[in-house]
């Protein structure tokens, strides 16, 4: 009780005493949080992924069914474990199936990173770099983008944090944060990770033989129990996977065999790659600071770079900045040996580790805030960053979703509401073609939102038939397919567009 008087009254004072910093770090988090769930009842983005997850958690809300797994990898064969689904599960819940609910809560989750990315850099590199860190995380477009994605990458944000966290803690000798590590590692490969995940283990190797100096006389090993609680923490995050398997006579483990053996996932020719490795990388993480990267901005980029890599003499006398960049480095090299999931490799796969790169980045830019020089492009980088950043963020973010191709929350519900305001009670059937073809979206909204409504869809064939299409650019050629077939399916009375979407009323045809 007295330790934990003690704690608080530490807290207090340090609060009291910097009054001013926290009040602005408060002020820059609001902000982030208000830009995050901004118009999210109408923009948010709900397709394939979110009506396939919303579909799975509806299921486990009306009807209790667990699962041991969760969404597909985008591998074949290959799943992730069921944390994602039960993280969000609560949020469906209070929100009466809204898919609101979970996409403010990803929303916050990805506000609480932001806490974690201004102690790692204060702790790393002072005041400064915290604050730097928090204004770029966040008010960068392609993370609030990401903060506000309804999908099982989002919660890397902040996992990425915590593993970096628990790092700094093992650094100052707190050997329990083995055991975070052991379940954030295996949380983030096993539930919410994409490929890039991966490699955090050879990073966590090397940093493993680091601290406890194992090769060496003067070992510093963990105690026996913390070992093995590090160990069962890991093995319980992967427990719904295993159990899965053994139940489904191993049909992931010899998934992911095939995967990593028989399909030349990681192969050692990476020269043939590398060029295009590192254009992905420029890409990736260029983005995270400005959308577009025209001169200006390339050079308020490289002089950051400059001043970071001048100093890295300095850099590598700390551990904090070392565990850092062996975090960072770890998939900038494991990537490029990596082939897998057919050569394609995707922004998303590094969610866990937009943070670090932005807070390196805010580190590079505290180290120029210490001249004069520094100090006017601290001043004009941050213009330029604000600027950029917010503009096309709020432009996004204010679409009406009446584009020729615009699809969002919004006229998804205007479409459905203009289907069952049109049947006037009437049971109807319906037909409904998306990209990637299957409608999860549709299945979930009808279920849910559909509910409010007089008028039910039938599973029977009725003369009422609505049919329902998105916009396909990429594949004209499929929608036509579709629509010929609808065509012979039943005649179109009239039908109404939403941006992207075009709702039909027709009749079906008698046979």
């Amino acid at each position: 009780m007295q330790k934990t008087t003690k704690i608080m009254q530490s807290i207090k004072n340090e609060f009291l005493l910097h009054r001013f910093r926290y009040l602005g770090v408060f002020l820059l988090l609001v902000l982030a949080f208000v830009i995050r769930v901004y118009r999210v009842n109408e923009a948010l983005g709900f397709y394939f992924d979110q009506g396939r997850d919303a579909l799975v958690v509806w299921d486990l809300i009306a009807k209790g069914k667990f699962f041991l797994i969760g969404p597909t990898t985008g591998i074949a064969g290959i799943f992730r474990g069921p944390f994602y689904y039960y993280l969000i599960t609560p949020a469906y819940w209070l929100g009466g199936g809204n898919p609101i609910a979970p996409a403010i809560f990803l929303a916050f989750l990805s506000v609480a990173a932001l806490v974690g990315l201004y102690y790692l850099a204060q702790k790393a590199a002072g005041t400064t770099a915290g604050f730097f860190a928090v204004i770029i995380g966040g008010f960068s477009f392609y993370i609030i983008l990401a903060s506000r994605w309804l999908s099982n990458p989002t919660p890397m944000l902040l996992l990425s944090v915590l593993l970096l966290t628990c790092m700094y803690l093992i650094i100052e000798k707190r050997q329990w944060a083995w055991i975070a590590i052991g379940a954030i590692s295996g949380i983030s490969l096993f539930h919410f990770g994409s490929s890039g995940e991966f490699f955090y283990f050879p990073a966590l190797l090397i940093f493993f033989f680091w601290q406890t100096r194992i090769f060496t006389k003067n070992r510093s090993l963990p105690s026996v129990p913390i070992i093995v609680l590090t160990i069962l923490a890991f093995l319980l995050t992967a427990a719904p996977l295993i159990l899965f398997d053994l139940r489904h006579e191993h049909i992931l483990l010899n998934n992911i065999k095939s995967f990593l053996f028989e399909r030349g996932s990681f192969k050692g020719n990476f020269w043939s790659v590398v060029h295009e490795r590192f254009d992905f990388y420029y890409s990736v993480f260029g983005s995270k600071i400005f959308e577009t990267r025209n001169t200006r901005e390339i050079v308020l980029l490289l002089i950051p770079t400059a001043a970071l890599l001048y100093r890295l003499p300095r850099i590598l006398k700390s551990q904090y900045l070392k565990a850092l960049f062996l975090l960072f480095l770890s998939p900038i090299v494991g990537l490029l040996f990596f082939q897998g999931n057919e050569g394609n490799i995707y922004d998303y796969y590094l969610t866990g580790y937009y943070l670090i790169f932005i807070l390196i980045f805010a580190i590079a830019l505290s180290f120029l805030a210490r001249s004069v020089f520094g100090k006017v492009f601290i001043v004009f980088f941050f213009t330029i960053f604000l600027y950029s950043n917010l503009s096309i963020t709020l432009s996004r973010l204010n679409d009406n979703g009446d584009g020729p191709n615009t699809i969002i929350f919004a006229n998804q519900k205007q479409s459905l509401d203009w289907i069952y305001t049109d049947a006037k009670g009437e049971s109807f059937n319906t037909d409904v073609y998306v990209p990637p073809v299957i409608p999860y979206a549709y299945e979930y909204l009808f279920a849910w939102y559909g509910e409010t409504k007089t008028g039910r869809v039938a599973s029977d064939n009725l003369a009422l038939l609505y049919t329902l299409y998105e916009e396909d650019p990429p594949h004209p050629e499929r929608l036509a397919v579709w629509k010929k077939r609808q065509d012979g399916i039943g005649t179109i009375i009239y039908e109404q567009k939403f941006g992207g979407i075009t709702v039909q009323r027709r009749t079906r045809i008698s046979k």
